[in-house]
């Protein structure tokens, strides 16, 4: 590798190991074989804007992962329920397996308010994410979603992804399994009713 790829993979070790805040320049240094940090501002211009490159790269490696992960959940055999089921046991038991790459993602979060690359890059992402999702679910290629289904299906399934992640992430001893998951979904649609249903006395 050349200096530029051995700081990518030098600062990705540095996140991974001791997270942003604690992150120095001479410890992406010594993380990268002992490239000088000098390299550091010719090929990034700034301690920031590398670990923003590493941050992308690695949710990069998430998107795929995730991907990869949804798009093979559940016997074609089974029902809807059991699918969507053994979609969420395949997450969770990706949350533990990948926990550094999901622990990225939280990361790259919070510096997102100081960087209006990365907000924007992960705007992008939380867009092709919604998409994805939805196309997943109803079981058609993306372009063929109404953008009403992507701003519901796919949004509120992006969310439930995002909590019960940081569930795990956080307290993984008490946190929701693929059947809880489901459970608690079927509680809530008894909570609210089906579409269209009046409250009592209406």
């Amino acid at each position: 590798m050349g200096n530029r790829e051995d700081l990518l993979a030098g600062a990705r070790r540095c996140l991974e190991e001791k997270g942003w805040a604690r992150t120095t320049v001479r410890d992406i240094s010594a993380a990268s074989g002992g490239v000088s940090m000098a390299a550091i501002g010719y090929h990034f211009g700034s301690r920031e804007a590398l670990l923003n490159a590493a941050l992308i790269q690695a949710i990069d490696e998430w998107g795929t992962e995730t991907g990869r992960t949804l798009a093979a959940y559940g016997d074609p055999g089974s029902s809807p329920a059991e699918q969507y089921e053994a979609m969420w046991s395949q997450m969770i038991e990706s949350f533990t397996a990948h926990r550094k790459l999901w622990l990225a993602s939280v990361e790259a979060l919070l510096q997102a308010e100081h960087s209006s690359e990365l907000r924007e890059y992960l705007a992008g992402s939380q867009k092709e994410g919604r998409s994805g999702l939805a196309a997943i679910l109803r079981g058609v290629p993306e372009d063929e979603l109404p953008d009403s289904t992507v701003r519901t299906l796919g949004s509120v399934q992006l969310a439930l992804l995002s909590g019960v992640m940081v569930q795990w992430l956080t307290d993984p001893g008490r946190s929701p399994s693929g059947p809880e998951v489901l459970e608690g979904l079927r509680a809530i649609v008894a909570t609210i009713g089906p579409a269209g249903e009046q409250p009592p006395g209406e």
